[in-house]
Formats: C-alpha cells, structure tokens, sequence
C-alpha cells in the first residue's frame, strides 16, 4: 500500500516518495545559500564534515539595527528552509526513507509563511513614512490584519502539512493533508493580493498626491485660542509643526525609501510566485508530473525564497527605514 501511494519507483534499484532523487550538489548549494542569508552551521552527512557559513546575515543585521521583528518572522523562514534542505540533503544520501521526506515536506510548506510577515510589516513603516494620508489603512492595521491572516494560512498549513506526513508515515493516502495545505496556500495568495491591491492604492494615492477623504488633515493650519487677563490672541501653527523633528523629510521618497519599496515588490513577486507554483502542484495531485519534478521545485520554490531573502539582505530595512539619528546611535565595531 505504501510503496503504491509514495514509494516511486525511480530506476530499477530505487524507489523515492518525491518520484525522484534529489540532487545533492543541488541540496548543498540552497542550504550554504540560506545558512550564509540566516546564519547557521551546516553539516555534510557523507563527509561527516562542518562548513561554516561565514556571516550571519538576517541574524546579525537584525541585532545591529534592532530591528528584533525580523527574527520571528525572517529569520524563521530561513531557519525552516534550512530544515527542509537539510532533509532534502539527507533524502539524496537515503532516497526511499521516509523520515526526511516528512520533514522536508511540512517544512518547504510553512517557510514562507513568516517571509510574508515580515513584508506586511515592512510596508506598514513604509506608509507611516511617506503619509497615512494616503493609505486605506492606518499602518497599524496593516499589521494587525495581514499578519493574523498570515497565522491563520500557517496553522492551516502546519495542520495540512502535519497531517500529509502522518499519513505518508503510517502508509495512508496523504491526500486529505495535501487538501487542507492547499487551502492554507490558497488562503495566503488571497491575502497576498488583497495586501498587494492595498499597496497598489497606495503609491497611486502617494504619487498622484490624492488623500483619501477625510484624511488630508497634514496641509491644514490649525488656529489655538488662548486667553490672558482678559485679552484674546491667536496662534496659527503651520502643519510642519505637526511633523517629527526627526531628520528625514515626513512623506519624501529618499533614495532608501525608493530602495526599500522596490526590494519590498520584488520579494513580493517571488513569494507570490511561489505560492502560485505550490497550489498548482498540490491541485495536481501526490501522483502529478508536477510534484514529481524536481526542477520546479529547485526554480518555482527554493529560488523563489532565496532571492527574496537576499533581497531584504541587501535592502535591509533597519537601514533603508532607519533615520540619521538612529544611524547614529546604532553601536560601531572596530
């Protein structure tokens, strides 16, 4: 029963749940990718060797610019990666075990999840720099909602892909699990694009200078009455007064700002098209040629996840969001 649900035959001498082996020069390349991105010791199984990832990216950039949000959310994602690859190494050493393919299995599912996170947050500090004005949301909601609709898709995923693996280890037909990890997927590319239609409005509004109703408070004076013995006068504050006295222009798009938003979008694509790659995969079935190909998964989910990592490595957003003061107060190493 198992072998005819997942146990595939690859050739004559092997079988494989994946329907193939996977490559382990391949394996070892995404998992010094992710360990150099997030910061971890690697082991090579064969050789019984350690190689160590010089710089912990996402880790270290976080502890430096405090940014302390990005450890549960990309951190996480890189350190869940980290586990699938891994299992995927040890899939190319011991193709028919079962073990690692479970592993490998509800971890490449959740990873991203917390990715996306991250982004939601990040585009909240992008609106509250450029002008709430502009948003349909305020900032703080951004968080609130996308990210509890963000949570939801995880555990829905987590079920999903705890379930498919219980299945896959007790020689039961994985499908059910496969159906709520794809109703976990599906419910993110809805958030996603909801997310990505706020953000669209957004910009329009920002660069076309159109508030929304009600909201364009900033360019209002504002008129203060006091009174002393007796004789009334009056106070005009300008809305400049209204801003921060930080050093950073309220609502320019600097060059960190142009920087951030364009990484932001990118990342976005990538997850997306990722999340877009998984439904069809899981739409097609534990027995479909596309589960059962290996380049999709290298290009359509590992790459995926790597280029939005390394995204948000280079356009750091403690450092493309940071002010000259908090630059300034940011601890220097000789």
């Amino acid at each position: 029963m198992a072998a005819n649900l997942f146990l595939r035959k690859v050739t004559v001498d092997i079988v494989s749940p994946y329907g193939y082996v996977p490559t382990e020069f391949v394996t070892i390349i995404f998992l010094v990718l992710f360990g150099i991105s997030t910061g971890k010791k690697l082991v090579h199984s064969t050789q019984l060797m350690f190689t160590w990832c010089p710089l912990a990216l996402h880790s270290g950039q976080a502890i430096f610019f405090k940014t302390w949000w990005a450890f549960p959310t990309i951190v996480v994602a890189g350190l869940l990666e980290l586990m699938g690859w891994s299992a995927r190494l040890w899939s190319s050493l011991n193709p028919n075990l079962l073990a690692p393919y479970e592993m490998q299995l509800t971890c490449t599912i959740l990873a991203p999840t917390p990715f996306v996170a991250g982004n939601f947050l990040i585009l909240g500090r992008i609106i509250n720099r450029l002008g709430t004005k502009y948003s349909r949301l305020p900032p703080r909601w951004y968080s609130i909602i996308f990210c509890s609709c963000d949570l939801i898709s995880l555990l829905i995923q987590a079920i999903g892909g705890g379930t498919a693996a219980t299945a896959v280890g007790n020689g039961n037909d994985p499908t059910n699990g496969g159906n709520i990890m794809l109703g976990g997927i599906v419910f993110q590319m809805a958030t996603i694009t909801v997310y990505v239609f706020c953000a669209f409005e957004f910009f329009i509004r920002y660069l076309t200078d159109t508030p929304l109703r009600g909201r364009d408070s900033s360019n209002e004076k504002t008129t203060q009455s006091s009174s002393d013995n007796g004789s009334t006068t009056s106070t005009t504050i300008e809305p400049e007064a209204h801003a921060k006295s930080d050093n950073i222009k309220q609502g320019l798009m600097n060059v960190k700002l142009k920087v951030i938003t364009a990484a932001l979008i990118f990342s976005t694509v990538c997850l997306f098209i990722r999340a877009v790659y998984r439904t069809i995969e899981l739409s097609d079935g534990w027995s479909g040629k596309i589960i059962q190909t290996q380049v999709y998964f290298n290009v359509l989910d590992g790459t995926m996840i790597v280029l939005a990592m390394y995204t948000m490595n280079i356009a750091h957003p403690g450092f493309m969001l940071a002010d000259n003061s908090q630059l300034a107060s940011t601890p220097k190493f000789s």
